[in-house]
C-alpha cells in the first residue's frame, strides 16, 4: 500500500541521494505533475511537482525537479479561522508584506428552540464581519500584486478562506487559489511566518518497497 510523506524542500537533494543509497540504481521519469524514481529493487518514489509544471522536457528529470523545487516564487497566503485572519505575500520562504486581524465568532451552543436560532444568527453575523475584514485586507495586500503571484495558498478553515475571497473584486486572487487548504492554528503573525513550511513542502508517494 502506498504511503505519503512530506519533507522540507531544501531536504529533497539529500533525500534522493539517500533513496539511491538504500535501494541501488535509480531511474527518473517525468510524469504529469510528478517525477517517478524507480530503483532496481522495486522501490518507487513519486515526487509531486509543487507549483508545476516542470520546465520543458529537456535534460535530466532529476536536475529539472531540483531546480524547480529550489526556485523562489511569489506566493500569496490567506489564513482564516474563527479567531482571526492573516494575509501575506511570500518571496520563497520570506514574508515580504502582511497584515493580520482578529475577530470573535461565538462557539456553537447546545441550546434548542429560539435560543439556538438566536445563537445561530449571531454566530453568522460575527462570521460575516470577520470575513468582510479579511476580504478588505486581501484586497489591499494581494490584489495590487496579483499579476506577479504564481499561486495563492489557503490555510485554516476552507469555508472561511472561500468566504474571504468571495467578493467579485477578488476574482483574480480567487482564480489563483490552490485546492489544498492547509490546517493551521489561529492566524497570527508567527503562524503566518511559519506557513511556508507547509505550502512549500514536497510530497512524496512511496510504494511498499521504499
Amino acid at each position: 500500500m502506498a504511503r505519503m510523506i512530506s519533507i522540507d524542500r531544501h531536504r529533497l537533494p539529500r533525500w534522493l541521494d539517500n533513496f539511491g543509497s538504500r535501494h541501488g540504481s535509480v531511474t527518473a521519469t517525468a510524469e504529469q505533475g510528478a517525477v517517478l524514481f524507480q530503483a532496481v529493487d522495486g522501490a518507487e518514489a513519486r515526487v509531486r511537482v509543487p507549483f508545476g509544471p516542470l520546465a520543458p522536457d529537456i535534460g535530466d528529470p532529476t536536475a529539472r525537479l531540483l531546480d524547480h523545487v529550489a526556485a523562489d516564487r511569489l506566493i500569496g497566503a490567506v489564513l482564516v479561522r474563527r479567531g482571526g485572519f492573516a494575509v501575506g505575500v511570500f518571496d520563497g520562504d520570506s514574508l515580504s508584506s502582511s497584515k493580520t486581524g482578529s475577530g470573535y465568532v461565538q462557539g456553537r451552543t447546545k441550546a434548542g428552540g429560539w435560543s439556538q436560532q438566536r445563537y445561530a444568527r449571531r454566530r453568522s453575523n460575527q462570521a460575516q464581519q470577520l470575513y468582510g475584514k479579511a476580504s478588505a485586507v486581501v484586497e489591499s495586500i494581494l490584489l495590487p500584486v496579483v499579476d506577479d503571484l504564481v499561486a495563492v495558498v489557503g490555510g485554516g478553515d476552507r469555508a472561511g478562506v472561500v468566504a474571504a475571497l468571495e467578493p467579485s473584486v477578488l476574482a483574480p486572487v480567487r482564480q489563483l487559489l490552490l485546492p489544498t487548504i492547509h490546517p493551521t492554528d489561529d492566524p497570527r503573525r508567527r503562524v503566518l511566518e511559519d506557513f511556508p513550511a507547509r505550502f512549500l513542502a514536497v510530497e512524496i508517494e512511496l510504494n511498499d518497497l521504499a
